[in-house]
């Protein structure tokens, strides 16, 4: 009866949730009031928030009891304790094979369509799988980390010396169960960094500044945590820094990790990017711009935002981004660079704001790819290279 419990209480929370806060700040909050709960009904409860929202827009019409149930059974791959809740046909088409569970549904529900967990698949990058990246919203992603040089065998020997297993994907990126357990293992910013695997494929696009001989500067201008920074940094080794971002908070909390990380030496500001200003006698070599966009290629982590999400805001963020674009190419350098950065997966994001720069800016295109990470448990992300001159 204690797993109907929490089947119960989640139901309860999913039909209060309105999205207006993260889903982790919420429940977080419901639990801090409600201190009967302890870890283990505490991370249940998640778990069943949380599958609720991987469907997505699918069945929308059905009720919430019967939306979970069918979450449920498409997330996990064995029915274990929640078979409470659950009849003989259910749980003998419980396979291992995500596809055979998604058939059953299909045949169960004549409404469902696996494309509607994802419905403004038309509106995705080229080359994006559609029917892929829709079934992804189902799969928690990994924790991957990026080790920082110097820090390789260290950061191996204390995972495996405590027993927490890993995959290694390339010298410095390893992926981990997502509930993995590493603060108290390794020194998090110093010896290895929390970074999707996508975001560090980022540094493919620094890597041919690498032989630069002299410090490159360079201005993160949309910083947020500063995770861009750092890789910047471990991949190019002298840089003149400079972050800026819109919130007071996010530079306090930038400022911290760095000291973490052990970077002293770096410029910041607060700026509204989106209206003009001036940066007097600042001109950069390379010009990061992580844009604020919909975070549509990490919904799989954050599925609540999948399930809010209207698609006459795709275009709102497009039109930021080409504003926030425009304003910063104003202090790129001549022969400098610009790297423009979205975690999303929709074109107006992506593609058209490159065809706009390259229209309205004459900037030469270096390279641009969609980062698919949704076949690796990985975020998906948009990178595109340009040159000034």
């Amino acid at each position: 009866m204690r797993f109907q419990s929490y089947f119960n209480t989640a139901v309860l929370l999913i039909n209060q949730y309105d999205g207006s806060m993260p889903l982790v700040h919420f429940l977080k909050q419901y639990f801090g009031q409600h201190k009967k709960h302890g870890s283990k009904d505490r991370k249940l409860i998640s778990h069943l928030c949380y599958s609720y929202f991987r469907l997505g827009h699918a069945i929308k019409k059905n009720s919430t009891e019967e939306r979970l149930k069918i979450s449920l059974f498409l997330c996990i791959e064995s029915v274990g304790d929640w078979q409470i809740l659950y009849d003989d046909e259910w749980i003998e088409n419980w396979h291992l094979d995500l596809q055979k569970r998604i058939d059953f549904i299909g045949s169960k529900y004549t409404s469902f369509s696996i494309t509607d967990v994802f419905p403004w698949l038309d509106e995705l990058s080229d080359g994006i799988d559609k029917k892929d990246f829709a079934i992804s919203h189902f799969i928690q992603p990994d924790l991957f980390l990026r080790i920082r040089p110097g820090n390789e065998k260290k950061a191996l020997n204390k995972l495996t010396d405590q027993q927490i297993p890993f995959n290694q994907i390339n010298e410095t990126c390893l992926a981990l169960p997502n509930a993995s357990k590493i603060d108290t293992v390794l020194d998090i910013n110093k010896e290895v960094v929390v970074q999707d695997f996508s975001s560090q494929r980022i540094g493919e696009f620094l890597s041919s500044f690498v032989s630069c001989e002299s410090s490159v500067s360079i201005w993160d201008c949309c910083a947020a945590s500063g995770g861009k920074s750092l890789l910047a940094v471990d991949i190019l080794g002298s840089v003149d820094l400079t972050v800026s971002d819109i919130r007071a908070s996010i530079l306090q909390n930038l400022k911290q990790r760095f000291e973490s990380a052990g970077i002293k030496k770096y410029q910041s500001f607060i700026m509204d990017l989106s209206k003009e200003f001036k940066i007097q006698n600042s001109k950069f070599k390379i010009i990061l711009c992580d844009a604020p966009c919909s975070g549509s290629g990490t919904w799989s982590r954050t599925p609540e935002q999948l399930y809010f999400f209207s698609q006459e805001r795709i275009s709102e963020y497009a039109f930021l981004q080409k504003k926030i674009v425009s304003n910063v190419i104003q202090n790129l350098e001549e022969n400098g660079y610009l790297l423009y950065i979205t975690c999303s997966v929709f074109k107006k994001e992506n593609e058209e704001v490159v065809a706009m720069i390259e229209k309205e800016y004459s900037l030469q295109l270096v390279k641009s790819e969609v980062l698919k990470g949704y076949s690796l448990k990985a975020d998906s992300m948009f990178g595109a290279l340009f040159r000034k001159g």
